[in-house]
C-alpha cells in the first residue's frame, strides 16, 4: 500500500531541510540548530515528550563522552610523546619510511580516539618530526589527516556515526513493518573487516602517490623551532627585524600612555615585553600603562626602532640587558596555533579575546589560506582553520591550550605532565576495550568504566575531564538523534524510500547502495557526518526493507560513507586543522581527495557486500 504524505511527514521534512541548510550556511551555530530541532520535535509531539531528550542519556552520547576523557588521559600520561620517539626510531629520517610510520601509527590510534581529538594530538607530533628530520610538513600533515578518516571505521569506538548507528537501528526496529526481521545491533568489532581494508588502503595510497599528488614547496615551518624565532618572523610572515629594548625617558611623550595607544602610533614596533620597576612580563595587555623608566621589549627593523626611539625620546639598547630572561628561547618565543572548528574563539575578534591580559599571549599575525593579516590584527574576526602566530612564554601557551580553543602546531619545550601514570592510563584503556569485547555490557558502560578508572587513579582530575569533552559535539549528537527517531516514527523515511524507488524503478541492489553512499558522502562534505548519518540511515534501512536488501549492510554503508570526506577542507574538522599548518589550498584537497574518495567508495561497497553476502 502506497504511503501518502501526512502533516507530520511534512513537518519532519521541513526540520530536515532546515537542519541541512543551517549546517551548510552556518548562520546559526550547529549546537543551537540541534537544540532548536529537538525542542521543535518536543513541542509538536513528533515523538513522545518523555523521549525527546533521551539522546542525552543514550548509549552513543555516554560512550562518546567516555572516549573523549580516555583520549585526554592517554595524552596527559605522555603516550603521544612516546609515539613520536617510536616513529623517529622506526623512520630513521627517510621520508618515505617516515610517512608510512606516521600514517600507520595514526591509523592505529584512529581506531580508538575520535578524529578531531586525534588530529589535535598528532599535529604537534608531526611538526616535531618534520623539524627534526627535515621532511616538509606539507608532505606529512595531509596524509596523516586523511589516514585518520580512512581508519576511523576500524572499531565502533572512535567514530561518532558508528556509535550513533545502534541507537538509530533500535528506533528502526520499533517501526519495522509486520513480518520484517529485527535488525541486529553492531558489536565492537563488527565493522573491523571493512575498517582494516580502508585503513591499509589509506596507508598504501600515500606510500605510492604522496610525491605525485602533494605539492612541492619549500616549507618555512621547518624553521619554527625555539632557537630560530627571528628568522621565522622574517621568512614566513614578513615580520622582519631585530629585538631591542626601549627605555622610556622623563621627556618621552609615551609617559602616561597605554600599550594599546602606543601600538596605534605611526611606525610603532611590535611590543613583545615590558618591565615596570622590578616586574617584567611578555605580552603586556593593551591597558598596561607606561611610566618613566619603563623598558619595552620590541621587534622591528633596526632603522625603524631607531626612528621610533628618536621621535618618542627613548633610549635604545640592541642588547637585551633587562628583558633577556623574557626572551630566553627555552622559556618563551614564537609559535603557531590553529583554531579548531570546536573553538570558542570562532566569530570573535582577536581584540575581544584579550589573550594578552588572560594568558600573556600576543597575536602577531593571522594566516588564513593565502592571506596573512599583520596590520590591525586586533580587529580580525577568527574563523575555523585560521593559523595564529603567537609570542608568549611556553608555560602560558600550554595553559591556554588546555581550554582546547587552540591547537599548538609548533614543537615547543614542555615536560610531560603525568609520566608516572602511563601504565594506569594504558591499563584502564585496555580494560575498557576488553569489557566491550568480551562481556555483554553496553559500550557506554564499558567505556565509562575506563574513564572512571583513569579519574580514580589520578591520570586526570575532574576539571580536566570536563575540559576534555567537546560539548558542542555532544549537544549536536544528542539533539539530532531524535530527528532520526522522528523520521522512523512518522513514516517519513519509508515515504522517502518509496519515492526514491519510484524514480529508480527496479534497479539492482548495487545501484541503490551506490546512490545511498554517494548521497551520504555529499551531505557529509557540507554538514556534520553525524547529521548526515542521522538523516540517511532511516532512509537506507527503509530502501533495504522495501527491496529485499540487507538493512544492516545499507546502514553500515551510510555510517562508513559519512567519513569519506576528502574533497574539501571544510568537510571534516581534522582536515580544517591541517590546512593552515600544511599550507594547503583547496585544489590540493581536490587533487588528493578525488581519487581517494572514489577508491574508498568502491572498496566500501565491495567489502560490505562480501561481509553480508
Amino acid at each position: 500500500m502506497a504511503l501518502t504524505l501526512t502533516p507530520e511527514m511534512i513537518l519532519v521534512l521541513g526540520l530536515v531541510g532546515f537542519t541541512m541548510l543551517m549546517l551548510v550556511l552556518e548562520w546559526i551555530r550547529a549546537d543551537m540548530v540541534a537544540l532548536l530541532v529537538v525542542v521543535t520535535i518536543g513541542l509538536t509531539g513528533l515523538i513522545p515528550g518523555d523521549q525527546v531528550f533521551n539522546g542525552f542519556a543514550g548509549n552513543a552520547v555516554i560512550a562518546i563522552i567516555a572516549i573523549m576523557i580516555m583520549g585526554a588521559g592517554l595524552d596527559r600520561a605522555g603516550v603521544l610523546n612516546l609515539t613520536a620517539a617510536f616513529v623517529m626510531r622506526m623512520a630513521r629520517g627517510v621520508e618515505s619510511r617516515l610517512g608510512v610510520v606516521i600514517n600507520s601509527v595514526t591509523s592505529l590510534f584512529s581506531a580508538v580516539i575520535p578524529s578531531q581529538a586525534l588530529a589535535a594530538l598528532m599535529i604537534p607530533v608531526t611538526s616535531r618530526l618534520s623539524a627534526r628530520t627535515g621532511v616538509p610538513m606539507s608532505r606529512l600533515l595531509l596524509p596523516m589527516a586523511f589516514c585518520i578518516l580512512t581508519a576511523t571505521n576500524t572499531t565502533l569506538i572512535a567514530n561518532s556515526p558508528l556509535i550513533v548507528l545502534n541507537d538509530l537501528i533500535a528506533s528502526a526496529n520499533s517501526n519495522l513493518p509486520p513480518g520484517a526481521h529485527t535488525i541486529p545491533k553492531f558489536g565492537l568489532f563488527s565493522v573491523t573487516p571493512v575498517g582494516l581494508v580502508l585503513a591499509v588502503t589509506g596507508v598504501l595510497f600515500f606510500y605510492f602517490f604522496t610525491r605525485k599528488l602533494l605539492p612541492e614547496r619549500e616549507d618555512e615551518r621547518l624553521k619554527v623551532t625555539p632557537g630560530r624565532t627571528e628568522s621565522y618572523f622574517a621568512d614566513t610572515y614578513g615580520i622582519a627585524g631585530e629585538t631591542a629594548e626601549l627605555t622610556v625617558t622623563a621627556e618621552s611623550p609615551l609617559v602616561g600612555m597605554s600599550i594599546g595607544e602606543v601600538e596605534q602610533l605611526h611606525g610603532a614596533p611590535l611590543i613583545l615585553a615590558i618591565k615596570n620597576g622590578n616586574e617584567s612580563r611578555v605580552a603586556p595587555p593593551s591597558d598596561q600603562m607606561i611610566w618613566v623608566g619603563t623598558v619595552l621589549g620590541v621587534l622591528a627593523p633596526r632603522d625603524a626602532i631607531n626612528a621610533f626611539a628618536n621621535n618618542q625620546l627613548c633610549r635604545v639598547s640592541m642588547r637585551m640587558r633587562q628583558l633577556g630572561d623574557q626572551f630566553n628561547t627555552t622559556r618563551a618565543g614564537i609559535s603557531e596555533a590553529v583554531v579548531p572548528p570546536s573553538s570558542r574563539f570562532i566569530k570573535q575578534t582577536v581584540g575581544d579575546l584579550r589573550l594578552r591580559k588572560r594568558f600573556g599571549i600576543s597575536v602577531l599575525a593571522v594566516n588564513r589560506g593565502d592571506e596573512v593579516y599583520r596590520e590591525d590584527v586586533r580587529s580580525v574576526t577568527l574563523r575555523a582553520g585560521d593559523t595564529l602566530v603567537l609570542h608568549s612564554k611556553w608555560r602560558d601557551l600550554m595553559l591556554a591550550e588546555e581550554d582546547r580553543d587552540i591547537v599548538v602546531v609548533t614543537d615547543i619545550p614542555k615536560e610531560e605532565q603525568r609520566p608516572g601514570k602511563i601504565w594506569q592510563a594504558v591499563g584502564f584503556f585496555v580494560l575498557a576495550k576488553c569489557l566491550a569485547l568480551f562481556t555483554h555490557l553496553d559500550l557506554s558502560v564499558a567505556m565509562m568504566t575506563g574513564a572512571v578508572g583513569m579519574l580514580l587513579t589520578g591520570v586526570l582530575n575532574m576539571d580536566e575531564a570536563y575540559k576534555a569533552i567537546n560539548w558542542k559535539t555532544i549537544f549536536v549528537t544528542a539533539c539530532l538523534i531524535p530527528l532520526g527517531w522522528s523520521m522512523d516514527s512518522t513514516g517519513t523515511a519509508s515515504w522517502i524510500a518509496q519515492e526514491v524507488l519510484a524514480i529508480l524503478g527496479h534497479a539492482p541492489q548495487w545501484t541503490l547502495q551506490l546512490s545511498i553512499a554517494v548521497l551520504t558522502l555529499m551531505f557529509s562534505q557540507v554538514m556534520s557526518n553525524v547529521g548526515a548519518t542521522v538523516m540517511m540511515v532511516p532512509i537506507a534501512i527503509s530502501v533495504a526493507v522495501s527491496t529485499g536488501g540487507n538493512p544492516s549492510a545499507y546502514a553500515l554503508i551510510v555510517a562508513v560513507s559519512s567519513s569519506n570526506t576528502f574533497l574539501l577542507p571544510s568537510g571534516h574538522p581534522a582536515l580544517m586543522m591541517v590546512a593552515g599548518p600544511g599550507g594547503y589550498r583547496s585544489k590540493d584537497f581536490l587533487r588528493v581527495g578525488l581519487p581517494l574518495t572514489i577508491l574508498i567508495l568502491a572498496l566500501t561497497l565491495v567489502t560490505i557486500n562480501l561481509m553480508y553476502r
